[in-house]
């Protein structure tokens, strides 16, 4: 049986949802997996892991604190691993009008916290996931949700409805699945 480990990162819980749902996928397919949250759990070894997913919500155009010191810690053992990374972050879905520009949002997001995330700490991946995020307004500091306040409106006018009060879920769970069964054939 090979033993999945995934770690992840989260804010809002788009993170922590998605690293569920691949588990799930995972699960199905006869896969061992143990899922972590980097904050509330800190590992010593690795080594009885033969598939690592390290996945990250993303604020700030940042990673997740934790899931960036998991990479860091463990970057020379995740050289000899199979590797996948995802993040959730808005940037997935971009709120414009404008396809091109969409299109260009999201090359960069793959870029900037994908590619240039595993080329930091010398990792080459089979597999990176740029999955959409959650903004929970709920949990926002109130400085933040009033500055995001307009972003409600625009959420709404790209059909996110609200899936608890304050709360909009841009994921794509099919796509999150499809990215899990492809991950499985790699």
């Amino acid at each position: 049986m090979v033993n999945v480990l995934i770690v992840y990162g989260t804010r809002y819980g788009a993170a922590e949802s998605t690293a569920k749902d691949i588990a799930d996928v995972l699960q199905d397919d006869g896969f061992h997996v143990k899922a972590v949250d980097a904050k509330a759990e800190k590992l010593g070894d690795i080594a009885d892991y033969q598939l690592i997913i390290v996945g990250s919500g993303i604020q700030n155009h940042k990673w997740t604190e934790e899931s960036e010191k998991f990479l860091k810690r463990f970057s020379e053992k995740l050289r000899e691993k199979k590797l996948a990374l995802f993040v959730c972050c808005g940037d997935a879905h971009p709120l414009t009008e404008k396809e091109e520009e969409k299109t260009k949002i999201v090359q960069e997001a793959r870029r900037k916290y994908l590619e240039e995330k595993a080329a930091k700490y010398g990792l080459n991946p089979v597999a990176m996931g740029l999955f959409g995020g959650i903004y929970n307004f709920n949990k926002m500091p109130w400085w933040s949700r009033k500055f995001m306040q307009p972003l409600k409106k625009q959420l709404e006018a790209e059909g996110f409805k609200e899936a608890k009060s304050g709360i909009y879920d841009t994921r794509d769970l099919q796509a999150i699945r499809n990215w899990t069964k492809e991950l499985v054939r790699k």
